[in-house]
């Protein structure tokens, strides 16, 4: 039997309202001073993953209870500190391989620090994520009638570890590619190792709004605590794959652009007959992409370090690819505002739109 570790925070209120009911009643300043306060702990226990192999693994979940604004405003060797004592629990437990789950993944040099203070190896899943962000993605718009190779794409986020992968990759699978953050200079470096290395021209830009108004296929991954991509901002008939955690959609686009899809990023069917022990508000058996690298690499039997630090290689992307086609994990159909949404609602959409044109 192989084994992992993975840690979860609350993204929000009502993850701890989940956990704690009275909660409800306190005021969110006084929530963050107990959450910062509060010792790691375990949240569940994993079983019944079974690879298509006949591998089977179990696992814990474990909290490192911080909000995402905590991760991003409290001192950085503090934030550290909780992780690598949340990263002691899995190694007491006898994990043998250590995922780190949203935030805990972005602060700093994402997970290097991290694995330099346990005796277990460490990954933050992105190269999972990756793979299933693009794979959904590129489902999505063949379901939308978006010609990819004659599209306009954006990347927000483009210089991150997720970001910066996904604008690589599609960079020669579309007609035009827009690389959208803050810092003009990283988007700088990144085009020219795109165009030394491909050939091919990339634009840039700071303008998130424009970008995705000119875009028919976004996909945002952000790091940003609030909604970005406003409802006015899509493009008619676009996508919008958001690998973000919290989301970088805001809410109301949900009602007010009914003409856009909008999908949630590297979503997995795990193999087997899996009990989480943990309410994710997904369906049975599907977790995210990252949680999913972490299991996979047990099932593999691939204790090592793997998707650390800000650059995350195509090999590697390409390679846990494989292995989840290997062990049987699928992309778990679509999710649009934590719902699912299936191939015929979304042709819907595509009809819709495609008829008013």
């Amino acid at each position: 039997m192989e084994n992992f570790a993975f840690i979860i925070h609350p993204i929000d209120l009502q993850d701890v309202i989940r956990v704690e009911p009275k909660a409800a009643n306190k005021r969110i300043e006084l929530i963050e001073k107990m959450l910062e306060w509060m010792p790691p702990y375990e949240a569940s226990h994993i079983t019944g993953i079974k690879s298509a192999t006949g591998v089977e693994a179990e696992g814990w979940f474990l909290t490192c209870p911080l909000f995402p604004g905590q991760f991003l405003s409290l001192p950085r060797e503090k934030v550290y500190q909780k992780i690598i004592e949340t990263g002691h629990i899995a190694e007491d437990l006898g994990a043998r391989i250590l995922g780190l789950g949203a935030y805990t993944s972005v602060v700093g040099d994402a997970g290097e620090t991290v694995s330099k203070h346990l005796s277990i190896p460490v990954t933050s899943g992105n190269s999972l994520t990756i793979a299933m962000a693009i794979e959904g993605t590129l489902k999505a718009a063949e379901l939308m009638n978006i010609d990819v190779k004659n599209s306009t794409v954006s990347v927000i986020g483009a210089t991150g570890s997720i970001g910066s992968a996904c604008s690589y990759i599609l960079s020669d699978k579309v007609g035009e590619l827009i690389l959208v953050a803050r810092s003009t200079k990283r988007m700088e470096q990144q085009t020219a190792v795109i165009k030394e290395q491909k050939n091919i021209y990339v634009n840039f830009s700071t303008d998130v709004h424009n970008s995705v108004k000119r875009s028919d296929i976004v996909i945002s991954a952000t790091n940003s605590l609030h909604g970005i991509i406003q409802p006015e901002y899509p493009k008619p008939g676009s996508v919008i794959c958001d690998v973000a955690l919290p989301h970088d959609v805001c809410r109301e686009v949900a009602t007010l652009r009914q003409d856009v899809l909008v999908i949630e990023g590297g979503l997995v069917q795990i193999p087997g007959v899996v009990d989480f022990g943990y309410d994710f508000g997904y369906p049975e058996g599907v977790a995210l992409a990252c949680m999913s690298e972490t299991i996979l690499l047990a099932l593999e039997k691939r204790y090592e370090n793997y998707s650390l630090g800000r650059k995350i290689s195509v090999e590697k992307i390409e390679e846990i690819g494989k292995l989840a086609k290997k062990h049987g994990f699928k992309l778990a159909g679509f999710r649009s505002f934590d719902r699912s949404i299936g191939e015929a609602e979304i042709k819907q959409i595509c009809y819709k739109v495609r008829g008013e044109q």
